[in-house]
């Protein structure tokens, strides 16, 4: 034990906190008191320097929590059934953002949250957001916010925590084993359909842990606020600005104490984790035109500069087959990856097995499991996604696209700046299609850009869902950082001046934005206790008004 504490002795340099942690060993398991103040932002990336948890806990309940965590577990367990039917209704509405026809679905979805928890007694609010930008002729999804109990609580914290219902396109021809918005539940407990995982399933656990609460007679233990937005895959357009405002005094979220967002997944199958840093997204659109309308490859191929033949060769340039990005001076942005970090990834639960089963294939660009996950955290990536205009059906088709735009998107790290990345993107694809001396026209722009994100792990709210995972899940968690990005994380962060927690539901191979997504049943109804009893250890977490 002796050595234990020894490990723990040392000074912990965090994104936007500096953290020192006391040396002696106290007489009895009480969390040790940390001391907090602003650093830099130059230096806001997380180095992380430690292979255990930041500090001793006590994961034992209190006197008071235990029994009430019993009841409200064993009314989760009652109400499962009731519980996937509630996910299996959301699925089936097709909330997909992305698609115009879809729009009036979105709304639907958002309005039937809201319905779903105006049905438990939660204060609700559908806040309009306007016109969607560049498609005025669309009206955004509300954002659905909500406090519950209805009337705050001046005795206890408030927690504000954020969810998306609408989801990825998904159609049975993409390859869907069954289809993609009708919940299937297999004989293992696998929950298949579109936004099951992504972001349905942990939005409603929080709806279900309300309902839990209450069945159980058990006393709601936080003020929740709750943000639910409907265009999260496809920017959140329109929400920064709103959450921002409402964060402001006399706002609805002012009184917020921690954020807790529950929008990612375990690194492995088996062992939970909580995760304290994102990569960012920057998507971007390479737009080839020329002839005035498509034309027959056996009327004019052979005369005519093709734009699909130009596209492919400036994005064949941007991307090697070792995933090694070819833009000059991307490398030079990303913050050097110190021996004492490299260390850290020695140690956490996952397996280059993990990696195969998630990929489904043994096409990993690396051996070693330390590799892997710097390549999937610590390291940016670019990665080609498609061209709209050209001839994608089955079957055969000759023909010359007249436009095409292939898009692609780069996730970013500490210390990458968004407006840095685009300049040297629009001088890689300029510089690379001048040299085609093709007669073809380039645009080359960006879609939407979310920057990194990472937080400070030694926070209570972090110790707090620690807790409740071990009480959970009979294990602590891994401390993990994600290769997604999740830009709404930063607004909440800058926006309340509050920690933000990732409290992830499913698993690795859950498919997100995939094929065949799924949610396993046991991670959605486990989840839904976690996401409870985290509240309660936040309740009774001590913050000293951190």
């Amino acid at each position: 034990m002796s050595a234990l504490f020894a490990s723990i002795s040392r000074i912990s340099r965090v994104a936007g906190r500096q953290c020192k942690l006391l040396h002696s060993p106290p007489t009895t398991f009480q969390p040790i008191k940390l001391s907090f103040r602003p650093i830099s932002s130059a230096s806001r990336y997380l180095s992380p320097n430690t292979r255990a948890w930041p500090y001793i806990y006590r994961a034992e309940s209190s006197a008071k929590m235990a029994p009430q965590l019993d009841s409200y577990f064993k009314s989760v367990d009652d109400l499962s059934d009731a519980f996937v039917t509630r996910l299996s209704d959301a699925v089936a509405i097709p909330s997909i953002s992305a698609e115009d026809e879809r729009r009036p679905d979105v709304i639907k979805m958002g309005h039937y949250l809201k319905a779903q928890l105006e049905g438990l007694g939660a204060y609700m609010e559908a806040r309009e957001l306007g016109p969607q930008p560049h498609k005025e002729y669309l009206t955004l999804p509300p954002a659905i916010i909500g406090r519950y109990p209805a009337k705050k609580d001046e005795t206890k914290r408030t927690v504000l925590v954020y969810g998306h219902y609408d989801v990825q396109p998904a159609n049975l021809s993409d390859g869907w084993n069954t289809e993609p918005f009708e919940l299937t539940v297999d004989d293992k407990g696998r929950m298949y359909g579109r936004g099951s995982t992504d972001d349905k399933g942990p939005v409603l656990g929080w709806v279900n842990a309300i309902e839990a609460h209450q069945k159980a007679g058990v006393d709601f233990p936080v003020n929740l606020l709750m943000c639910f937005e409907g265009m999260e895959e496809y920017g959140s357009e329109g929400l920064d600005d709103f959450i921002i405002e409402e964060c402001k005094p006399g706002k609805f979220f002012e009184d917020t104490d921690v954020v807790c967002i529950s929008d990612n997944y375990w690194l492995g199958t088996e062992k939970p984790c909580l995760t304290y840093g994102l990569r960012g997204c920057s998507y971007y659109s390479i737009e080839i035109s020329g002839p005035g309308q498509d034309l027959h490859s056996g009327v004019y191929g052979g005369t005519a500069h093709e734009p699909m033949t130009d596209l492919v060769r400036v994005m064949a340039g941007l991307v090697d087959e070792q995933g090694n990005i070819l833009i000059d001076g991307i490398k030079e942005l990303v913050a050097p990856v110190t021996e004492e970090e490299k260390e850290v990834y020695k140690n956490i639960d996952f397996t280059m097995d993990n990696l195969y089963e998630s990929l489904g294939s043994k096409t990993g660009l690396f051996e070693e499991k330390e590799r892997t996950l710097m390549g999937r955290w610590r390291f940016p990536s670019l990665s080609l996604h498609g061209v709209e205009g050209a001839f994608s059906a089955p079957g055969a088709k000759t023909v010359i696209p007249a436009k095409v735009i292939g898009k692609f998107s780069i996730r970013t790290v500490p210390n990458m700046e968004p407006e840095d990345v685009d300049k040297l993107v629009f001088k890689h694809v300029n510089e690379s299609f001048a040299k085609l001396k093709t007669k073809n026209k380039l645009n080359v722009s960006l879609q939407h850009a979310g920057k990194w994100w990472v937080a400070s792990p030694n926070h209570p709210n972090f110790t707090a869902a620690a807790k409740a995972v071990e009480r959970v899940w009979n294990v602590k968690p891994d401390l993990t950082r994600e290769g997604g990005s999740i830009p709404v994380t930063l607004t909440f962060e800058t926006a309340t001046g509050k920690n933000v927690l990732l409290l992830p539901m499913g698993s690795s191979t859950d498919a997100a934005h995939s094929i065949n997504e799924k949610l396993d049943k046991r991670n959605y109804i486990e989840g839904t206790k976690l996401l409870g009893a985290y509240l309660h250890y936040i309740a009774e977490e001590p913050m000293d008004n951190k």
